[in-house]
């Protein structure tokens, strides 16, 4: 969609949704990946399907369709699915470290889909690939020397996601963690992410030096997602207290909801852990039908990559059945919800449309109160 140009005051939207404009808003995000406003929708599995991904980008927003748990197959499918709903931009977020990721980032390439998302860093080489294939690289970082280094290496831009956010996270919060990103990105796009639900937040966001925000747990709860409903009420009933930084998921720091399957992960044993692990990776393999040669394989990159025991490989591998038995299948008693601690300020379920319009007024809103000398 062709940009307007800054105007001094706000209007509506040219779509006649009612949303105003602001030239705040304007920013280098909106122009590298060619939407309306400055929020992304993140790649979360499971969650993050082809009618999220293009409810968000009819919205004015980059929805990024998650694959990390897709065949090559259902990917491929998932791109065609998002194309039928949606002419705008979007983007896919990637596992850089699957054995098939260049012939995926290939599929990306020639299906011409606009960002190429990694939800940890890709290598210097598969950077090179992506954008001589026209793809805009966004990785996402927790830390200011991850952003250094693909700052380095040639990405567009980069997610950056503060001690608050849900799933794989750290420990430092966004408020610290955003403008050390900023200091250390160059000239590269940056947003942030962790505890961003509103438009005081996209306000805060462009405040630090960001270019925009992304959401994850904010999406997650909308009508567009594929959530389960009766999982969503759970979400809803949480505040900012009922989530807890666990290693025992997979062997890495997650954030999730406090509840029955987490307790029991944290007071069990290592072997038993490392068994209910191993039971859940043989009913995901089954599920997936993902040979086995290709399981071994990502184990063995993982392990390389980042340094993780066999244990914590075997503990990976048991990840994706435990999600899926929560979000998908309804079951939050035995399975295990991600999200960040900005679920205890959820109280709705709106669209995707419903939810971007509301931030872009409400950041409207702080910028006019801002220029108004604060009042």
């Amino acid at each position: 969609m062709a940009q307007q140009p800054a105007t001094a005051s706000p209007t509506p939207d040219e779509n006649g949704s009612g949303t105003r404009r602001h030239p705040a808003l304007r920013t280098r995000a909106t122009e590298l990946f060619g939407v309306e406003y400055p929020i992304v929708q993140t790649g979360m599995g499971y969650v993050s399907d082809a009618r999220l991904t293009a409810a968000t980008a009819e919205a004015g927003g980059l929805g990024v369709l998650s694959a990390g748990l897709l065949s090559y197959e259902e990917l491929s499918r998932a791109i065609d699915d998002v194309r039928s709903r949606t002419d705008r931009p979007f983007g896919v977020n990637l596992r850089a470290d699957q054995p098939d990721v260049v012939k995926r980032v290939d599929l990306l390439i020639r299906e011409k889909v606009k960002v190429a998302s990694f939800a940890l860093a890709p290598r210097e080489e598969l950077i090179k690939r992506c954008k001589d294939g026209g793809l805009v690289v966004m990785p996402s970082t927790g830390a200011r020397r991850h952003v250094e280094k693909v700052a380095a290496w040639g990405a567009d831009a980069v997610v950056v996601q503060g001690g608050e956010g849900g799933g794989h996270t750290g420990q430092v919060p966004t408020s610290l963690l955003l403008p050390q990103a900023r200091d250390a990105a160059g000239d590269i796009v940056v947003l942030g992410a962790g505890g961003f639900f509103d438009g005081r937040g996209l306000v805060s966001a462009l405040a630090y030096g960001a270019d925009g925000i992304a959401m994850g747990t904010r999406f997650l709860l909308t009508t567009d997602s594929p959530v389960a409903q009766v999982v969503k009420e759970e979400y809803l009933r949480r505040g900012v207290d009922d989530t807890v930084l666990t290693l025992q998921i997979d062997g890495v720091p997650q954030r999730v909801v406090r509840g029955r399957t987490i307790d029991r992960l944290e007071r069990g044993t290592a072997p038993g852990r490392l068994l209910r692990a191993a039971g859940n990776a043989v009913a995901f393999q089954r599920m997936s039908r993902t040979p086995w040669k290709e399981i071994v394989r990502e184990g063995l990159a993982m392990k390389r990559n980042h340094g993780l025991s066999w244990s914590q490989v075997v503990m990976a591998a048991n990840a994706p059945m435990l999600y899926r038995t929560a979000l998908l299948d309804g079951r939050p008693d035995i399975g295990v919800m991600a999200t960040g601690q900005v679920v205890g300020l959820i109280d709705d379920l709106p669209s995707c449309r419903e939810l971007i319009a509301r931030i872009v007024d409400e950041a409207v809103d702080v910028l006019e109160r801002l220029e108004r000398g604060g009042r």
